[in-house]
C-alpha cells in the first residue's frame, strides 16, 4: 500500500491544474467561449444598478408612471437575457468536458494495463479506483464551474468597482478596505484546505479498498462469521473520513463566514455614509440606489470565492493523484529491440530451447543489502523438454517463473529463447511465444470463450475447442449458453477446478512455442487430474516447458526435475535420480514430517528395482520420464 503523501511545501495549485492542459486544449475553444458568455451575462447584471438608477432619478422623481413601466421591462429583459446566456453557457461545456474525463479515465486504464507488475503489487486497487472515479469527477466539476466562475467573478468585480467608483469614488474606496483581509484569509485557508482535501481523497480510496476485498471475498466473510469485524473496520475507516470531511467543512463555513460578514460591514458602512450624503444633498437618491443594488450584486462573485477556492483545491489534489499514477513509467522495451538479438534457430533442433545463465532478482522495494530471491540460476532446458521445478514453499518459485514472460524484470544474468535474450525482445513479441497459467485462475466478467480466447490474439472456433478438449474442460457445453456462457465477476459461479480447467485452456490455446504453468492441477480432483494429465502430455510433445509442482503427479508430467533451494537451483535430474541422490527432495515428494536427512536415512524413498530395490507408489505410465 501506498505511504500517504505529506502535502509538499511550495506546492501550487495553479501547476498541478495547468497539468490538465492537454486534454483540455482539444475543447478551448468552446470552453473560452462559455466563459465569455458567461462574462456578458455577469456584466448584463451590473447593468441592471444602472436601469435602477435612471428609473429612481428620472421617472419617479417626474412621477411618470409609463417610464417606470418602461424601465420594468428593461429589467425584465435583461434578466431574460442573462438567464438565457447562462444556459447556454452549460450547455457548451457538458459535452466537451465529458469527453475530457473518459478520455482521462481511457488514458489512465490504457496506462495501468501497461504498468509493471511490482506497481499493482504495491497499490491497493480501491485507490487506483478512486481516482479513476471520484477524483475524475472533482476534475470535471473544475472544469465546468469554478475554472470558468474564477475567471467570470474576477472579471465581474472587476467591472463592478470600475462602475461604483465612477458613481461615488468615495463610497468605492469604502468598499475596497476588505480587500487586503480577504486576500490573506483567503491565502491561509488555501493552504489549511489543500492538506485536508489531499487526506479525505486518500481516504475515500481506503474504503473503496476495504469494500472491494469484502465484496470479493464474500465467501470468506460468510463462512467464517466474520461480518461483525468486517463492519467494524469499514466503520472505523468510515468514521475517520468523517471526522476529516467535518474538519474540510468547518474550514469552508469559517471561511465563508468571515468572507460574508467582511463586506457586509462595508456595505453597511457605505449604506450610511451614501444615506448622509443624501441627506446634504451631495448625492442623488438613484445614484445610491445604484451603488448599493451594485455593491449587492457583487456579493455572491465575493462570498463565492471560499466556494470555489475548495473546490479548485480538491480539483488540484484530484489531478495531483492522478498524475501520481501517470507519472509511473510504463514497461518499456529497448530502442532496438525489435532488432536486437539472434534470429530464432531453424528447424526442430533449434526451436524452443530456454536458457537461464546467472540470473538473479531482488524486488525493487527490497532492502538494501538484503539476500536476492534468486540469485545465480544457472538452467537449460532442451527444446520440447518440460522440466519440473520443484522446492519448498517461498523458495522463488513463482518469482522464477515469472521473468520468463517479464512480469518482473531479472536484476542480474539473462534468460534467452532459441539464443535470444528475452531483455532485447519487445514484449509483445515475448508474450506471444510465451504462455502462462498461474496456480490462482483469474477469469474476467465474460463469456467462458472469451475468457480461453484471451490466451492467443485470433484465434477462432477451432482452436477454442481444441483448447477445452486438452484441458478437460468439456463441461462448458453443458451450461446453459454454452462457450456463450457469462462466468460471472472472479469467476466465481464456476468450481475451482473449473476455473484452473479454463486457465489451462488459455494458456494452450495458442500452440504457444514456450509455456509456463505454476501447479496446474493443484485444484482438481483425483479423476480429472488423471485425465487433465493425459491431455496435457499431448501438448507438452510439442512445446518448451516449465512446470511448479508440489505434488508427484504433476512432476511425473516433466522430462527432468530442477530442485530450487533458498533461491538457487541445487539439482538438477530426473525423479528417481533426484529421490537418490537429493534428501531434501526426497522429503519434498514424500510430504513427511522429518528433515530431509533423517527422510533420507529411513528410505523412505528406496532405489529402483534396476539397482534391487522397488520403486515408489507413482503408477509408471503416468510419466515420461527418461
Amino acid at each position: 500500500m501506498p505511504k500517504k503523501r505529506v502535502e509538499p511545501e511550495g506546492r501550487s495549485t495553479v501547476r498541478s491544474l495547468l497539468r490538465l492542459w492537454p486534454y483540455v486544449r482539444p475543447v478551448r475553444k468552446r470552453l473560452f467561449g462559455a466563459a465569455l458568455i458567461a462574462i456578458v451575462a455577469s456584466c448584463i447584471g451590473l447593468v441592471i444598478p444602472l436601469v435602477l438608477k435612471w428609473i429612481v432619478d428620472g421617472p419617479i422623481a417626474d412621477h411618470a408612471p409609463g417610464g417606470v413601466a418602461l424601465g420594468a421591462l428593461y429589467l425584465l429583459l435583461l434578466g431574460i437575457a442573462e438567464a438565457l446566456l447562462f444556459g447556454v453557457r452549460r450547455w457548451l461545456v457538458a459535452r466537451p468536458l465529458a469527453g475530457v474525463e473518459a478520455a482521462m479515465r481511457a488514458d489512465l486504464y490504457r496506462h495501468l494495463q501497461r504498468l509493471p507488475v511490482a506497481f499493482h503489487d504495491r497499490w491497493p486497487s480501491g485507490q487506483l479506483l478512486s481516482r479513476g472515479t471520484t477524483d475524475l469527477m472533482l476534475i470535471r466539476m473544475f472544469l465546468a464551474f469554478p475554472l470558468t466562475f474564477l475567471l467570470v467573478n474576477g472579471v465581474t468585480v472587476l467591472v463592478g468597482f470600475v462602475i461604483l467608483l465612477m458613481q461615488q469614488w468615495v463610497l468605492g474606496l469604502v468598499l475596497l478596505v476588505p480587500v487586503v483581509p480577504l486576500v490573506l484569509l483567503c491565502s491561509v485557508f488555501e493552504t489549511k484546505y489543500s492538506v485536508v482535501a489531499r487526506t479525505a481523497q486518500d481516504q475515500v480510496g481506503d474504503l473503496t479498498t476495504v469494500v472491494e476485498e469484502s465484496v470479493l471475498g464474500i465467501r470468506i466473510v460468510k463462512g467464517f462469521g466474520r461480518h461483525r469485524s468486517q463492519s467494524l473496520a469499514f466503520r472505523a475507516l468510515a468514521r475517520r473520513l468523517r471526522t476529516t470531511e467535518l474538519g474540510k467543512a468547518r474550514l469552508l463555513a469559517g471561511i465563508w463566514a468571515l468572507i460574508t460578514t467582511i463586506p457586509e460591514l462595508a456595505i453597511g458602512a457605505a449604506l450610511v455614509l451614501g444615506a448622509v450624503q443624501v441627506a446634504d444633498g451631495g448625492l442623488s437618491a438613484g445614484t445610491l440606489v445604484a451603488f448599493l443594488s451594485t455593491a449587492l450584486a457583487l456579493r455572491w462573485p465575493v462570498e463565492s470565492i471560499g466556494f470555489l477556492l475548495a473546490m479548485s483545491q480538491e480539483s488540484a489534489t484530484a489531478a495531483e493523484r492522478f498524475f501520481e499514477v501517470m507519472d509511473v513509467p510504463e514497461e518499456t522495451d529497448a530502442p532496438d529491440a525489435a532488432d536486437a538479438g539472434a534470429p530464432a534457430p531453424k528447424g526442430p533442433s533449434g526451436h524452443g530451447e530456454m536458457v537461464f545463465e546467472g540470473v538473479e532478482f531482488r524486488y525493487p522495494d527490497a532492502a538494501a543489502g538484503s539476500a536476492p530471491v534468486l540469485s545465480r540460476i544457472d538452467l537449460r532446458i532442451r527444446p520440447g523438454e518440460t522440466m519440473a521445478l520443484v522446492g519448498a514453499t517461498g523458495c522463488g518459485k513463482t518469482t522464477l517463473t515469472a521473468l520468463v514472460p517479464r512480469l518482473h524484470e531479472a536484476t542480474a544474468g539473462r534468460i534467452t529463447l532459441d539464443g535470444r535474450d528475452i531483455a532485447t525482445m519487445p514484449r509483445e513479441e515475448l508474450r506471444a511465444l510465451v504462455s502462462v497459467a498461474f496456480e490462482e485462475p483469474t477469469l474476467f466478467s465474460a463469456s467462458v470463450g472469451e475468457n480461453v480466447l484471451m490466451g492467443a490474439e485470433g484465434a477462432g472456433e477451432d482452436e477454442l475447442r481444441r483448447a477445452l478438449a486438452v484441458a478437460q474442460a468439456d463441461f462448458v457445453h453443458d451450461l446453459p449458453e454454452g462457450t456463450g456462457t457469462q462466468v460471472g465477476e472472479q469467476g466465481l459461479s464456476l468450481s475451482g477446478g473449473q476455473r484452473q480447467r479454463l486457465a489451462l485452456a488459455r494458456a494452450v490455446v495458442g500452440r504457444p512455442r514456450f509455456l509456463v504453468l505454476d501447479d496446474p492441477l493443484s485444484a482438481l480432483d483425483v479423476h480429472t487430474e488423471t485425465l487433465v494429465e493425459a491431455a496435457l502430455r499431448q501438448v507438452l510433445r510439442d512445446t518448451t516447458a516449465i512446470v511448479v509442482a508440489h505434488r508427484p503427479s504433476t512432476v511425473m508430467l516433466a522430462d527432468r526435475v530442477a530442485l530450487l533451494s533458498e533461491g538457487r537451483i541445487t539439482a538438477v535430474g530426473t525423479h528417481q535420480e533426484l529421490l537418490r541422490s537429493s534428501p531434501e527432495y526426497a522429503w519434498l515428494m514424500s510430504g513427511a514430517g522429518s528433515t530431509p536427512e533423517e527422510v533420507l536415512a529411513e528410505d523412505a524413498f528406496p532405489e529402483p528395482p534396476g539397482e534391487g530395490r522397488p520403486v515408489p507408489d507413482v503408477p509408471a505410465e503416468k510419466g515420461r520420464i527418461r
